[in-house]
């Protein structure tokens, strides 16, 4: 049982310190951004060459070493976005009247070197991994990957929190973009096949609970999954998720976005 606990609590604590300490950074004042970008990079180089080390280790240890090495190089392109520096070559709230692919190119402005970064990270994660058997690095990164691409659909098309409160001042033209709805139909079609995907990944690290190996993996995708899941449901429920990183947040940064809170897109 501990092979599928254990990595799962060490899943949990990974997905809620490291995004605490994201948001953290990015309140900080901007004349710490060079700095912190630059450990940041240097974490994701070290990142990369724990991939390519740890490639052909099948056991437990490697299944933690590939998975936390991926998460590292995710966070590299979330404080990258987060302080501005990669982006979209569009810096400014959405035209008044913009509708529908309109509003669409204007948005994917507003994040293109973003994708292009993210496409360009999951390649590297690839070619680190490609010559390895063991996959837990690159299935974590796709995990990343595929959910916030739902994500950013999602807010796009609508639903009731769009997360503003982790926004820093100097992307606070991104809600512009979203929308604010109780929920779209994208929502439910995701949130059931990422749960289907969640349970059947849960299913397999507890059958083969024996193999540390294969559990341990198998519950670190899951949980991962099953986390992401969580994060869409916070999406469109009412209540205040931001609560659990309060202490990344601050409290001038709490007023500011309940401050903001009525911006909406129609």
């Amino acid at each position: 049982m501990s092979n599928v606990l254990l990595p799962a609590v060490f899943t949990v604590f990974a997905w809620w310190i490291s995004t605490g300490v994201i948001i953290w950074l990015n309140r900080l004042p901007r004349a710490t951004y060079r700095l912190t970008f630059t450990l940041a990079s240097w974490l994701a180089v070290l990142a990369f060459w724990g991939l390519a080390a740890s490639r052909n280790l099948t056991d437990a240890a490697g299944a933690y070493c590939a998975f936390s090495c991926a998460l590292l190089v995710w966070a590299w392109q979330e404080i990258a976005f987060l302080l501005g520096y990669v982006t979209g070559p569009r810096r400014v709230d959405l035209p008044v009247g913009a509708r529908g692919w309109r509003r669409a190119g204007f948005a994917l402005q507003v994040v293109l070197h973003h994708e292009i970064a993210l496409l360009v990270l999951g390649l590297g994660v690839f070619l680190a991994t490609a010559s390895g058997s063991n996959r837990v690095g690159l299935c974590t990164y796709l995990i990343f990957w595929v959910m916030r691409q739902s994500a950013k659909l999602n807010v796009f098309l609508g639903v009731r929190n769009l997360s503003e409160t982790f926004l820093p001042a100097h992307l606070r033209y991104l809600p512009t973009y979203f929308q604010r709805k109780p929920i779209n139909p994208l929502f439910p079609v995701v949130v059931t096949l990422a749960t289907a995907a969640a349970m059947a990944g849960w299913e397999f690290a507890w059958t083969h609970r024996a193999d540390e190996a294969q559990a341990v993996a198998a519950a670190l995708a899951s949980m991962l999954l099953s986390l992401a899941v969580l994060e869409h449901w916070f999406m469109v429920l009412p209540i205040p998720f931001e609560r659990l990183w309060q202490w990344g947040i601050g409290r001038r940064g709490a007023r500011s976005a309940r401050a903001g809170l009525g911006m909406e897109v129609t």
